[in-house]
């Protein structure tokens, strides 16, 4: 089984992040119990000075390079990688994608409409190039100018009825859709480290959204394992 992370800044990370992509690594070490793979085109992270994703400076030494694949870039949206999820599909063979996607579309792009068109176009390119590839898609987690725009706040809401929505609408038996369940106790102050972008605890919490629904849907992996007191590190 084949997984590969897709996603804008919050799944990429920046330089001297852990990312929840390691947190959902060390998760699927700890409970899959079958073979796998990480893959992705790129395996860097975000470098700010050099504003691309250049760096390679991961907080955990242990995270094997192996493992750190992914199709993720800071400032990416449906959008972008809604022409682009059919070609990396077919190159890295991928099975299971788990998408992070939509505040940079809502936040400089498109409207909620125009965000849940990209985010169909995005599921009908992925199965064409594997048909019975499965998805879990989260929605728009819980972010700073969300409490401070009413208008975009709006749009956010709105935007995460349409994907439910379309992921009802487009699941299939031979190509299943989940729609991960927002962090219940998703708090900016702690789990974010700028009100967007998260902490140790809330790529925990990230990663806990995937593996969870996962696991109740499809049997694969256990339920996630969080210790608060444990996700600093």
């Amino acid at each position: 089984m084949r997984f590969m992370f897709v996603g804008d800044s919050m799944t990429i990370g920046r330089a001297g992040d852990f990312t929840w992509r390691y947190r959902m690594w060390q998760h699927l070490e700890a409970s899959l119990g079958a073979p796998y793979r990480v893959v992705g085109p790129s395996t860097g992270l975000y470098d700010a000075a050099a504003d691309a994703p250049v760096s390679y400076d991961y907080a955990a030494p242990d995270f094997p390079v192996e493992a750190r694949g992914h199709l993720a870039a800071w400032g990416e949206g449906w959008c972008h990688l809604a022409p682009r999820i059919r070609a990396a599909v077919a190159a890295q063979r991928a099975d299971v994608l788990l998408v992070s996607l939509g505040l940079i579309d809502l936040g400089f792009y498109t409207d909620s409409d125009s965000a849940a068109l990209n985010a169909r176009t995005f599921v009908a390119e992925a199965r064409a190039a594997n048909p019975r590839i499965r998805m879990v898609l989260l929605p728009v987690i819980p972010n700073v100018r969300a409490v401070t725009d009413a208008a975009f706040a709006a749009e956010v809401e709105r935007f995460n009825e349409l994907l439910a929505k379309a992921v009802a609408n487009l699941d299939e038996p031979t190509s299943p859709l989940l729609l991960a369940s927002h962090p219940p106790t998703y708090d900016l102050a702690d789990d974010t480290y700028d009100g967007t972008h998260p902490a140790p605890s809330g790529e925990h919490k990230l990663a806990a959204a995937f593996a969870d629904a996962m696991h109740e849907a499809w049997g694969l992996g256990g339920r996630y394992r969080y210790e608060p007191a444990a996700a600093v590190s």
